[in-house]
């Protein structure tokens, strides 16, 4: 990897991790630079429109990531319930044992940019909409309609980004533990 392309890519990368951990508001370009030991003038080189074009490739990156993450984890196990189980027992794991936010969920940056950054709305509801595919592609292989797969697939992501956001609110993982003891519920086929 040529020099150009790494000091991008830690540009980049570090503004991924700081905005799912601190949120596109709280996070600066000088916390960044300082961060990725970068100098300023590489930032505006690589990232002309500034901050919202730096937000909207992390999301592009954070995105890609955790959906390969769940992807992954989802294919660990033929049953969906059992993979969903699993895939959540390792958000649990990443919250409790790392206190770790990144690649897990990019609501903090959703929640925050919604009304006032349109482009940075759509990119998030593109990623949220994908999560949510990848849960029903996870129930047709398993037997269940399309219909009734995308219903349940954004309603596991539904229920996943919001036990997210009310375990890191609460500093316990019981709404997440609380899913996953209901997710066999949800997707039985009776």
């Amino acid at each position: 990897m040529n020099s150009k392309n790494n000091s991008r890519e830690k540009i980049l990368n570090t503004a991924t991790k700081l905005f799912q951990i601190n949120g596109f508001n709280a996070t600066g370009l000088n916390e960044i630079l300082k961060e990725s030991k970068s100098p300023k003038g590489s930032l505006y080189y690589y990232f002309p429109d500034g901050k919202d074009q730096l937000a909207l490739e992390a999301i592009q990156l954070a995105s890609k990531s955790i959906i390969e993450r769940v992807k992954t984890t989802l294919n660990k196990y033929s049953d969906p319930i059992e993979a969903i189980k699993y895939l959540i027992g390792n958000i649990i794991n990443d919250l409790e044992e790392e206190n770790k936010l990144q690649d897990i969920s990019i609501s903090l940056i959703a929640l925050e940019t919604y009304s006032s950054n349109e482009n940075l709305r759509k990119a998030c509801k593109g990623a949220f909409t994908s999560l949510s595919y990848v849960y029903a592609g996870k129930l047709v292989q398993n037997g269940f309609s399309k219909q009734k797969a995308d219903e349940l697939g954004m309603t596991i992501e539904i229920m996943i980004e919001g036990a997210i956001t009310l375990s890191v609110t609460r500093k316990d993982t019981v709404p997440l533990l609380t899913i996953s003891n209901i997710i066999d519920i949800l997707l039985s086929q009776d």
